[in-house]
């Protein structure tokens, strides 16, 4: 395999800049080419494709975002769309594609694989934290300690206003945002999709710890198929207990900045076993990381397999709940 391109699609996740710069330089160092496809599948349809060179790549490990650009492509899934793409994949004679996002990403990437034959490998991008297959995904670490800094400097806030606060964090699907921020912030309740909690039930716990001397709080919601849901909570928790609270949304600040030194590391190790698998003849897999060791999956379980939070952690977060 000489020619490579890759991708970063859907949503943006720190980490992404890394991973493009790992893998491009594995690829350089292994003889082959590399060519970055700009604003995801919408660039690869329209032909909007450069080669990166080694200055392409120097100093963007720090940076946020990613430097080819990313979108949401409902033409892609058109076969119309895809004949496009295949003819720019022709074009540029790309014989391997990586492909950094989530599982949506990897569907799109597995069907163009079938219609013309370009080898896919996918990588982990999205601080949801959602695909199966690997620990952790690209941009989850620093999703997370964003998070955890704004909820650090909500709880001065509430401690000096003896108030009540809900944190609103990213997670429509999955509260891992919210489980892992909200056990190091050390919230009183993380409210995630995955458990049912009623407004009763949330109350009446808030009642407890109030009752027990408690002045301050702060619950961090996941925000779920709506965002801005807080809002809805805090005022349904006011009617019911008259708790007076206010309520502060993070949104897609949680997306940008800088990526922790874990998902730098993170995102290096998969760019550059992204490369090594095309290399070896692999295709239609994504290669993760799980307990510590680069693992290869299936790229159809990604999507057909759910990813459990962390029992354990739920139970911690019970326990420390005071």
């Amino acid at each position: 395999m000489k020619r490579i391109g890759i991708v970063t699609s859907g949503g943006d996740a720190p980490g992404m800049n890394a991973c493009i710069r790992a893998a491009t330089h594995i690829a350089f160092k292994n003889g082959m080419e590399m060519f970055g496809i700009e604003r995801g599948f919408n660039g690869l349809i329209r032909g909007e494709v450069r080669q990166l060179d080694r200055f392409c790549i120097e100093n963007i490990i720090h940076l946020g975002g990613t430097i080819l650009g990313t979108s949401r492509s409902p033409e892609f899934y058109s076969k119309e769309g895809r004949a496009k793409a295949i003819k720019t994949l022709e074009r540029y004679q790309m014989e391997g594609l990586i492909l950094i996002g989530g599982d949506g990403t990897f569907k799109g990437g597995t069907v163009l694989s079938e219609e013309c034959g370009v080898a896919v490998v996918g990588l982990p991008g999205t601080i949801d934290n959602d695909v199966y297959g690997t620990d952790y995904t690209i941009g989850f670490d620093t999703a997370v300690n964003c998070a955890l800094q704004a909820i650090d400097r909500i709880r001065d806030t509430a401690l000096s206003h003896e108030r009540l606060f809900f944190v609103e964090v990213m997670g429509h699907h999955t509260g891992f945002i919210a489980l892992h921020s909200g056990i190091a912030g050390g919230a009183v309740c993380m409210i995630i999709p995955e458990v049912s909690v009623s407004t009763e039930e949330l109350c009446k716990e808030l009642s407890d710890l109030y009752g027990k001397g408690k002045r301050s709080a702060i619950v961090v919601v996941a925000e779920g198929d709506q965002p801005g849901d807080a809002f809805r909570i805090a005022k349904e928790v006011s009617a019911c207990a008259g708790f007076e609270s206010r309520v502060c949304v993070l949104g897609h600040i949680q997306r940008g900045g800088a990526p922790t030194a874990k998902d730098r590391l993170l995102s290096s190790r998969l760019g550059v076993a992204a490369v090594i698998a095309l290399k070896e003849g692999k295709r239609g897999i994504m290669v993760g990381e799980i307990g510590g060791k680069i693992v290869e999956t299936p790229m159809q379980d990604t999507w057909e397999k759910h990813k459990k939070l962390d029992v354990e952690l739920q139970e911690l977060a019970k326990l420390l709940a005071d």
